[in-house]
């Protein structure tokens, strides 16, 4: 019975604390036209805590939509344009030696922010990756002797280029799997590409106002933290990533040659924590399996290796999680 009154009580309190998603899908759908999937996704990674690479073709509104964001929220914005010549100083700041002090003094870099645009991450050498990534996760940042704790939220949106590959140096795997979520978007369709064209040519310049202050999303984020998720949901997750490890046990005889490695512990727990604040944008203070569907193929798509026979074949591991959720049984 203290299960149901916890879940009544969840619910009120998802329920009061949920308002700004609709304030923020509507500020977003101001500025951005389409592009739902990409909107959501920025919110469940920013509710979940965690960080998100992009992938799409140029001028899908990528930057548009993080900057947009923290205008909403009030936040500090900084954008890194990742280039060869970058490095890891240009990302996370330096020592400086002030003549007039006769001392050094630290400059902080763009990774100081709330959010922060890593465009085009496949173009850095390694060491600058690197050093982006050590912040994402410590959430602290060491330059000299000094430790300097990254402001909350902090949430970084990295874009990749699928098309061009020459002269990239793409993210290792076990970096890639840093990232809470990967999500693949696409054009928009005629309809919404007609709105864009109006709202680009009028030369009408829409303002931005800000609606939320940061406080209210790291209370919000406390709350996703809260939601209820019971052990069947726990083990559907587990199943899940275990499938991709195993596929034999599970019935999956001919994901075995195409399957080279499958998803980390980082996976179930990043399943988890989606599924949570899927469920709270959907205001329910309890996780239901059509959640942990819904964020699937965002979490897990970057976090399975395919074998050469995979890729000679043109299998994606899109294919592989659909199959994976068709096998398993829904609680």
């Amino acid at each position: 019975m203290s299960d149901t009154v916890n879940i009544r009580d969840l619910n009120a309190l998802v329920a009061s604390k949920s308002n700004f998603v609709n304030i923020i899908t509507h500020g977003m759908d101001q500025t951005i036209v389409g592009q739902k999937h990409l909107v959501e996704s920025l919110l469940i990674a920013l509710l979940s805590n965690g960080h998100i690479l992009l992938e799409g073709v140029p001028g899908l509104a990528k930057t548009l939509a993080i900057k947009t964001l923290a205008q909403l929220i009030d936040a500090k914005y900084s954008r890194i344009q990742f280039t060869p010549d970058l490095l890891p100083a240009d990302v996370v700041g330096t020592m400086v030696y002030s003549v007039k002090n006769e001392t050094f003094q630290v400059k902080k870099g763009p990774v100081f922010a709330n959010f922060v645009l890593a465009d085009e991450i496949n173009r850095a050498p390694a060491k600058v990756q690197s050093a982006l990534l050590e912040a994402m996760q410590e959430r602290q940042v060491t330059i000299g002797d000094n430790s300097f704790k990254l402001d909350q939220p902090f949430l970084v949106m990295a874009t990749q280029n699928p098309i061009e590959q020459e002269g990239t140096y793409p993210l290792p795997e076990a970096q890639v799997d840093r990232f809470l979520m990967k999500v693949v978007i696409g054009y928009p369709s005629k309809e919404e590409e007609k709105v864009i064209i109006r709202q680009n040519i009028s030369n009408v310049q829409r303002k931005v106002e800000a609606l939320l202050r940061p406080e209210e999303i790291i209370e919000a984020q406390n709350v996703v933290e809260q939601i209820y998720v019971d052990e069947k949901i726990e083990r559907y997750i587990v199943d899940i990533v275990f499938a991709t490890r195993f596929p034999v046990d599970y019935g999956l005889e001919d994901m075995a040659s195409i399957i080279a490695f499958g998803a980390s512990p980082r996976a179930s727990i990043s399943l988890a924590r989606a599924a949570r604040a899927y469920a709270f944008i959907h205001q329910r203070g309890y996780v239901v399996p059509e959640d942990v569907i819904a964020v699937c193929h965002d979490v897990l798509r970057h976090r399975i290796g395919l074998t050469y026979e995979a890729e000679a074949n043109n299998i994606t591991t899109d294919e592989i999680i659909t199959e994976i959720l068709d096998k398993i049984q829904v609680p």
